[in-house]
């Protein structure tokens, strides 16, 4: 088993209190990625799970055991490093077999389950290497192996990915997905990297100033943000944010003005909305040329050509941040070439103004609300 429980998990550092009180259920066999800023707790959290720091106050529940004052060997759990910590004397062999000697375990035993992580992680032609002899993704396998040789309740990653370059990062991505069906392992990941969130996840946990702003599947997160920091944070490029202010409620949703010209949103309406200034967000993959609901001037300073994508960025007046919009690859556009963007209203979100999402109606494409639960991947 590998069951996780947080009730109200607090940290201070002195006066300041890094988490704020933290609920969370981790699941048997859950994929699990804690994202967020930096700063967000995240990392912390992860540490005091771990044993490495130690709570404040509440509750840390493994199996239903209370862990607060076990030491980290006593928890059930192993621990990935963004640094690799390997022993640069020692061979890919004995860095894998190290937990497992130091409980003194017989030698036969700790050679089968050494060779037997090798294998799944695919070292098992590397064991008499040092890892001055490995590459970064190699050395990575390392340590994690080192981890699964414990045969851990939960496995813990910090950042393992981040030391890597683009095409290894990716690569690990695909293996560390395979890792987690092969073992059906319960894994609790920390990242800044969406990417990683999004392609590994079953349940993502989006943290901001010590608080957790919302859990979901990744598309429930991309497609129903629940507020307005959790918008802006899942999707790259980030959401545009544009301000207007609420004309009218009906039963089609709530309609807005941008600048001169109406959008009626499908989302459930609020009592009281109308005459206050909310905020509409959409997409730069949701933005149009030449149609939509609406559409308005936008002259892009910066292009940049990706190949299957094309990216243009544009200054708005009155606004601080640019407005994105993502092409396809073949748009003909350039910088100080003044376009006409389109929104549909059926891509839009509506926040109020603390920044809590108005209940949206989805529509893209009649997407399939089944891929909005988690744990689908296995």
């Amino acid at each position: 088993m590998g069951q996780l429980l947080l009730n109200k998990v607090k940290k201070f550092y002195g006066n300041f209190e890094v988490l704020k009180g933290i609920d969370l259920e981790v699941r048997n066999g859950e994929f699990v990625v804690f994202v967020g800023p930096s700063g967000c707790g995240k990392s912390t959290l992860l540490r005091m799970i771990a044993g490495l720091d130690a709570t404040s106050s509440g509750d840390i529940k493994i199996d239903d055991l209370r862990v607060n004052d076990l030491p980290p060997v006593k928890r059930g759990i192993a621990m990935v490093f963004q640094s690799y910590a390997l022993y640069p004397h020692m061979t890919v062999f004995e860095n894998i077999a190290f937990p497992l000697r130091v409980e003194n375990m017989e030698e036969q035993k700790l050679k089968a389950k050494v060779e037997h992580a090798a294998r799944i992680l695919h070292l098992d032609q590397r064991l008499q290497q040092k890892p001055g002899m490995l590459s970064g993704g190699q050395r990575q396998r390392v340590a994690i192996g080192r981890a699964i040789v414990r045969e851990p309740k939960i496995f813990l990653f910090d950042e393992p990915l981040s030391n890597l370059d683009a095409a290894l990062r990716a690569d690990m991505r695909i293996e560390l997905a395979k890792l987690h069906r092969q073992l059906k392992a319960t894994m609790i990941y920390v990242t800044h990297d969406q990417i990683e969130a999004m392609t590994m996840a079953d349940r993502i946990v989006v943290l901001n100033a010590g608080e957790i702003s919302q859990t979901g599947a990744p598309l429930e997160l991309y497609h129903k943000p629940a507020n307005i920091f959790v918008a802006g944070f899942i999707g790259n490029p980030k959401m545009n944010f544009l301000p207007v202010t609420c004309t009218a409620v009906g039963d089609a949703g709530v309609t807005v003005d941008y600048k001169g010209k109406t959008l009626t949103v499908p989302v459930k309406p609020r009592d009281g909305v109308v005459g206050q200034a909310l905020t509409l967000g959409v997409r730069p993959e949701h933005i149009l040329l030449a149609s939509g609901d609406i559409s308005f001037p936008v002259t892009p300073s910066v292009i940049e050509r990706l190949g299957a994508q094309t990216v243009a960025y544009a200054p708005l007046d009155g606004e601080g941040e640019n407005f994105c919009a993502m092409l396809p690859g073949n748009v003909a556009v350039r910088p100080e070439q003044t376009l006409q963007a389109g929104i549909n209203a059926a891509d839009c979100h509506l926040f109020d103004g603390q920044g809590i999402a108005f209940e949206r109606r989805v529509s893209l494409t009649d997407i399939d609300m089944n891929l909005f639960t988690a744990s689908t991947k296995g």
